[in-house]
Parts: structure tokens; C-alpha cells; sequence
């Protein structure tokens, strides 16, 4: 709309100028003796306008030559800056495909030009690092260091996960450590730190970190149950050498973990082999009173406590509810060996051993059998045994 108004304009004016001009019998005389110079006005108006087209054209030739060094500047910073910005892209789209040789190629490209150098020295440096280029990788991360120091975050996380992948774990936590004075709590970092922590087995640094990111809720709640699970199992283990730190580690555990089956399963183990059976034996009827595992409930039989006699009726009355469960009746069968009853725990080990034939159970049996003097059956309970237990 705006291109034909000035049409109109245009012509309006052409039409009122050759009006004006055709109805014009002026003239204009100049005297300069011994000069004298007559002109007609429609004359003079032309020569004025081109005057001034002259003056203008020349003038603004004159301020383009002038401006013409930083013209010529602003458009070679224009095309490297596009330069650059697409060799970036096409190192990201590279380094997205797997393309790892082309991506590094092109992202050197985009640091040369300058684009962006902090991303462009990363994207060089990952795809390095895949391609096995540590040398390489190293030289683009001092490069992002020095260029883009702003970006410190990522090529600290970029540094700890190649050094994870090159099983660094002390220089990965060195650099977690800086990135962590930068950016405290920071999600992506928990979770690398929390992958080196389990290659090291630092199960009391793995909780910690499970911890926070549980808080942030950055991790899923399943593996934060497994992994959390783990770290106490291991750490049972480690303590089932010391039985006060044992204790003391235990009692610092949440209700629901301690009723944990796996994780009761591991302390009632570590207190067995920590010569403390009472407390083994509380681990486990705390943990199978709500709710019953077999693997648990074979564990009754290596528990020595200092009040057999109720052991063993506990286990008689969870038989009644569990009627049949060979490791159960494989632990009665152990409980009263230990109390000489031998007519009630060959019954025990033989029912065990018809509902669910086992190695454990018929070697059980063979050793009764054996310090009893049935040295034939013990020898076929032996056999037994031993085909089991290469069978597995």
C-alpha cells in the first residue's frame, strides 16, 4: 500500500513540474563585465538539481572510501562468523552420529574461527576422547580452560568423564571436587561421582551421594533402593570383623532397612561370623516375622544363642506355618544336632532332603551319621552331597 502512495506522489509532482515549466517564460540575467550571461529559469532549476545530485553522488563516494577499510572488516567478521557457526553445527550433528573423525575435524574448524570456543574446544574434545585421542583431548580441554573460562562446569564435567572412562577415579574426583567449589549439589556431577564412588567401593561416599540425590530427586527411586541396598550389604560385610562397629552400624540403620530381607540376610551372616549368635538369631526372626524368606530361615541353623531351647520352639512353630520348607526344616535339623536330639534331626534332615534334595542337608546328615557310627549311610549321604554340589 505504502509503494503506491508514493507512485502517486511521484507523479503528481512530475505533472505540477512540467506545468509549472511549460507556463514559465522567466529568465534570470547575470552581469559580470564584461560578462553578461541571460538564463532561463526552468534552465537554472536543472542546473541547480544537478548540482545538487553532483555534490551528493561525491559526497557520499567520498564517506563509502572512507568507511570502506571498516565495510570491508564488518563483512570478513560476518562470513567467519557464519563460517564458524556452521562448522559447529555440523560438528554437533557429527558428533550426534557417531561421526567422531568429522566431528572433531569440524569443530576445529569452529575454534579456529572462533565460534563459540568453549563449546567448539568441547565438542572437539569429546569426540577425541572417542576416536582415543587422549593427547588431543587433553589439548582441547586446555584450550576451553584458557578460551571460555566462563564455562567451567562443562569442561569440568567433560574432563571427569573421560578420565572415568580412562578409570582415573582419583583425578575424576579431583575434578568433581573443583567443579563442585563452582557448582555445589550440582545433579549431573552427583551422578558421575556417585558411578566413580562405586568403581572404588567407597560404600560410605556412596550412600552420601545417594542421599543428595535423592533430595533432588535426580535419580530414579528403584535404583536408589538397589544401590542403597548394596552399599549396607557391603558394608556388613566389611564390619563382620569388628562386632562393635557391627553393632553400632546396624542399630544406625532405618527400621525398614533392617527388615530389608537381603540386607538382614547379610547381618545375620556377619554376626555369626562375629561369634555374636543371639544378636544374629534377633536380626533374623525380626526380619521373618514380616516377612518369610527361606534363604533367611535357613540361617536359624548356624545361629548358636545362649537360649536354644526357645530357638528351637520358634522354629518348630514357624514350621507350622511354613509346613514343608526344606531350609527351614534343614536348620531344625542343625538346632538339634547341637542338642544331641538325633532321632529329631535325622527326621529333620530327611524331610528336608524329600521335599528339596540338597548338598547342605545331605552332608548334614552324612556327618551325623558319620559321628554316630552309621559309616555306610554316611558314605552314600557323602556321595550324594558331592553329586549335588558338582552339579550346580
Amino acid at each position: 500500500m505504502r509503494w503506491l502512495f508514493w507512485v502517486l506522489l511521484i507523479l503528481v509532482a512530475a505533472i505540477a513540474l512540467s506545468l509549472f515549466a511549460g507556463s514559465n517564460e522567466g529568465y534570470v540575467l547575470i552581469v559580470r563585465p564584461p560578462y553578461r550571461l541571460e538564463l532561463s529559469v526552468n534552465l537554472l532549476l536543472i542546473l541547480f538539481v544537478l548540482t545538487f545530485v553532483f555534490f551528493h553522488v561525491a559526497l557520499r563516494l567520498i564517506n563509502y572510501a572512507r568507511r570502506l577499510p571498516r565495510n570491508v572488516q564488518a563483512y570478513k567478521e560476518t562470513k567467519r562468523f557464519r563460517e564458524g557457526r556452521a562448522a559447529l553445527v555440523e560438528a554437533l550433528h557429527a558428533l550426534a552420529a557417531g561421526q567422531y573423525s568429522q566431528a572433531e575435524k569440524s569443530a576445529s574448524r569452529a575454534l579456529e574461527l572462533g565460534e563459540d570456543a568453549g563449546l567448539s574446544a568441547l565438542v572437539a574434545a569429546r569426540a577425541s576422547h572417542k576416536l582415543k585421542r587422549k593427547s588431543q583431548r587433553d589439548y582441547y580441554l586446555a584450550e576451553a580452560e584458557r578460551l571460555a573460562p566462563e564455562a567451567s562446569v562443562a569442561r569440568l564435567l567433560t574432563q571427569a568423564e573421560s578420565l572415568l572412562d580412562d578409570r582415573q577415579y582419583s583425578h575424576a574426583l579431583q575434578a568433581l571436587s573443583e567443579l563442585n567449589k563452582i557448582e555445589p549439589h550440582y545433579a549431573p556431577a552427583l551422578r558421575l561421582e556417585l558411578k566413580v564412588q562405586l568403581h572404588l567401593d567407597n560404600w560410605e561416599h556412596v550412600l552420601r551421594v545417594l542421599q543428595q540425590l535423592e533430595k533432588q530427586d535426580a535419580i530414579e527411586s528403584w535404583q536408589i533402593r538397589q544401590l542403597r541396598q548394596q552399599s549396607h550389604i557391603q558394608l556388613l560385610k566389611r564390619y563382620s570383623e569388628d562386632l562393635l562397629l557391627l553393632q553400632t552400624y546396624w542399630n544406625n540403620l532405618a527400621q525398614d532397612e533392617q527388615l530389608n530381607t537381603r540386607i538382614a540376610q547379610t547381618a545375620a551372616q556377619a554376626f555369626i561370623d562375629a561369634g555374636n549368635g543371639d544378636q544374629a538369631l534377633k536380626v533374623l526372626e525380626m526380619s521373618l516375622t514380616k516377612t518369610w524368606d527361606s534363604d533367611l530361615a535357613e540361617l536359624l541353623g548356624e545361629c548358636e544363642s545362649k537360649n536354644p531351647i526357645r530357638q528351637l520352639q520358634q522354629a518348630e512353630y514357624w514350621l507350622t506355618v511354613q509346613e514343608g520348607d526344606a531350609k527351614l526344616l534343614l536348620a531344625l535339623g542343625k538346632m538339634c544336632i547341637r542338642q544331641n536330639l538325633w532321632g529329631k534331626a535325622q527326621s529333620y534332615l530327611e524331610a528336608s532332603i524329600s521335599v528339596k534334595p540338597s548338598a547342605q542337608a545331605h552332608y548334614t546328615l552324612a556327618r551325623m551319621l558319620e559321628n554316630r557310627g552309621d559309616l555306610q549311610a554316611a558314605t552314600q549321604h557323602y556321595r550324594f552331597s558331592a553329586q549335588l554340589a558338582h552339579s550346580k
